[in-house]
């Protein structure tokens, strides 16, 4: 079944989802976790160039892992996820792109050491973090959905944390959330990055944001900007 206003075709418990006009193609569930547009905006914000190692912290079904390398035809993505069927999801994806060569999924757990020596050092890490404290009452009730959008053991302070250490001196991260908690991005990233950029995403006109893109760079001192949005 196609449906054409979300370029979708469904065929049992899965869909095959169309994004940038066609130039990506995703196998997705039918239902529970599912790519909306907060990873296709992250995608297209982070400031990557051809040459450069990119890492996708909690990639999912790999969306923007996927939409960045099409986007970036010389870089290289690693994903790591935290849920194995999502990691063989996201696998698949890429090979579906025919980008199996330049993007890699891993299971991966971020409070865990990782020594594996290709998760280190990254021009860029960017991430879309679960967006719902533990305490919140407004968890997702499906296990995978909840997993992806409600932190557990892995707070925010972890995410950022985790992501600062996987980067280069003068390495770029790039992360999309809840407007409501930039006051926690930007305490955290104090300190330990500058030339903080606020992106904030504006529904319509008049309206608050509710999402904002916030991208700094490790190691330097540069004073921070909030963008028209």
């Amino acid at each position: 079944r196609r449906n054409k206003l979300s370029e979708t075709i469904t065929f049992g418990d899965s869909t095959y989802d169309f994004f940038l006009g066609g130039r990506v193609q995703l196998i997705q569930p039918s239902k529970g976790f599912r790519a909306a547009i907060d990873p296709i905006f992250l995608s297209a914000s982070a400031p990557v160039v051809t040459g450069d190692r990119v890492l996708d912290v909690g990639s999912g079904h790999g969306t923007a892992a996927i939409c960045l390398a099409r986007r970036i035809s010389g870089c290289k993505v690693i994903g790591i996820e935290i849920q194995p069927e999502l990691v063989e999801l996201a696998t698949k994806n890429a090979s579906l792109n025919g980008l199996s060569h330049r993007v890699k999924f891993y299971e991966k757990n971020l409070l865990t050491p990782i020594s594996k020596p290709q998760l280190r050092a990254f021009d860029h890490v960017i991430a879309n973090p679960p967006f719902f404290p533990i305490a919140s009452s407004k968890e997702p009730v499906n296990p995978t959905h909840s997993i992806a959008k409600t932190e557990v053991a892995a707070d925010l302070r972890s995410w950022i944390s985790f992501m600062l250490r996987k980067l280069k001196h003068k390495g770029m991260l790039t992360i999309i959330h809840r407007a409501d908690r930039l006051n926690e991005i930007l305490s955290l990233l104090s300190g330990k990055a500058g030339a903080i950029k606020v992106h904030p995403l504006w529904p319509k006109q008049n309206v608050n944001a509710k999402r904002v893109i916030v991208s700094a760079q490790k190691g330097v001192k540069t004073p921070m900007q909030i963008t028209p949005g």
